[in-house]
């Protein structure tokens, strides 16, 4: 039987936040949840070997929105799942029929929440309106000035409307004063351009720090220096030495002692955290959570085989890898302010090199692509550097659980 393997796609409100997850299904034709010719047996263990298990972990603790065909449905395959972990996005419909009316509010009485995909505005969908919670609209082929009657015949039963492939900042605000609450994709998008932006003090001193923390060797007092200029930075530094200690009681007399408390693995990444957090104060900590997984993962692949000879230059390339979604500025611009190694600007800026390819591959894995943004496809790359698609599956949603783990809206408190 064919494995599948997963990504996620994040989904968000008005404000940012993050309220759940798509989850997207690779090695299947459609990008469904995937059907085994109507096997049973073989879907429920496709479900428990590939999602049940690690669904939280997937999910970062928030909701898991799952493609589901009618004929899933009927199957009851959602009813292995916590209704309050998951969000069954009805798809593969083009009207709805009156077996689909009576699943659908069968498990709106067992308290699932229910979104409808590929909606089209036709009328014929309005029935299901008293037993969905969401609607998914594409923005790229229902022109949302069409939405408006649509909208009022949703507002009595409470539908919430979620935007698909919003690609930015701009797009979002205008679609949320049509009435849509939540937004997906516009994150993964290249972000919109500001002309003559120039970085404000405090973000260039979070480069800095970036840019510092991954020198070699690692110097304690110059780190010590630039986080004494931060109140935020300091206090984070400080809560960072206190979740390392286990049960002992460490007096910090100085920034650089806890610097060097922490040692220089821990240092690297709790300061990168820090940086990160302090850079996306402005937009959605999404961004900041995909760069920390990108950037550990990337470290975990670059221990196999061919990559062995960038692994130390492999973690800070995945953190910066959404840096210029986070300062709205093209990446060639932003390298130049930071004093980065050659290997590592030629992988962020147009993913050249060993390290580029590494890139590449991570985050076409992370966003369920199939090809890569250098040449040629996900499965091609993986077999020419020997690496197994369980195992990248597997070094997902460690970097996941681990991402989960750092607790980043504490740290920012």
């Amino acid at each position: 039987m064919k494995n599948t393997y997963i990504a996620r796609q994040a989904i968000l409100n008005e404000k940012g936040q993050t309220i759940g997850y798509e989850l997207l299904f690779r090695d299947s034709p459609d990008n469904k949840f995937p059907e085994v010719e109507q096997d049973i047996a073989s879907s429920k263990l496709i479900i428990q070997n590939h999602i049940h298990g690690d669904i939280k972990t997937i999910s970062m603790g928030k909701l898991a929105f799952i493609n589901f065909t009618e004929n899933c449905l009927i199957h009851k395959f959602p009813l292995m799942f916590d209704k309050d972990s998951i969000v069954i996005e009805l798809v593969g419909q083009e009207k709805p029929t009156k077996k689909l009316l009576k699943i659908i509010k069968f498990y709106h009485e067992n308290g699932y929440k229910v979104a409808l995909t590929e909606y089209d505005l036709a009328p014929h969908w309005d029935l299901l309106f008293p037993y969905i919670d969401i609607v998914k609209v594409d923005i790229e082929k229902i022109n949302t000035k069409r939405l408006l009657p649509a909208v009022a015949r949703m507002k009595p039963f409470n539908v919430a409307i979620a935007a698909e492939k919003v690609e930015t900042r701009n797009q979002q605000q205008t679609l949320a004063e049509v009435g849509f609450n939540y937004f997906q994709g516009f994150f993964y998008h290249q972000p919109e351009i500001i002309k003559g932006q120039a970085l404000a003090p405090i973000k260039a001193q979070m480069l800095q720090l970036l840019s510092e923390t991954f020198n070699y060797p690692l110097s304690y007092d110059t780190v010590a220096e630039i986080i004494s200029h931060d109140v935020n930075l300091t206090v984070g530094l400080l809560k960072m030495v206190n979740n390392v200690t286990t049960g002992v009681r460490v007096e910090i007399t100085s920034l650089k002692q806890a610097a060097a408390y922490l040692g220089e693995e821990k240092l690297r990444q709790f300061v990168s955290i820090l940086a990160l957090s302090n850079l996306t104060s402005e937009t959605t900590d999404e961004v900041c959570k995909q760069a920390l997984i990108t950037g550990k993962m990337m470290f975990a692949l670059s221990n196999k085989g061919a990559f062995k000879s960038v692994s130390d230059l492999a973690f800070i390339t995945g953190l910066l890898s959404a840096i210029e979604i986070m300062l709205k500025l093209p990446m060639a611009e932003i390298v130049k302010t930071m004093p980065l190694a050659q290997p590592i600007e030629s992988a962020l800026v147009t993913h050249e090199g060993l390290l580029g390819q590494l890139l590449d591959i991570t985050t076409t894995f992370i966003l369920g692509h199939e090809d890569l943004k250098t040449d040629g496809s996900l499965e091609e790359n993986l077999a020419q550097f020997s690496l197994e698609k369980h195992v990248v599956q597997k070094e997902f949603l460690e970097a996941s659980q681990w991402c989960q783990n750092l607790n980043l809206e504490n740290l920012s408190k």
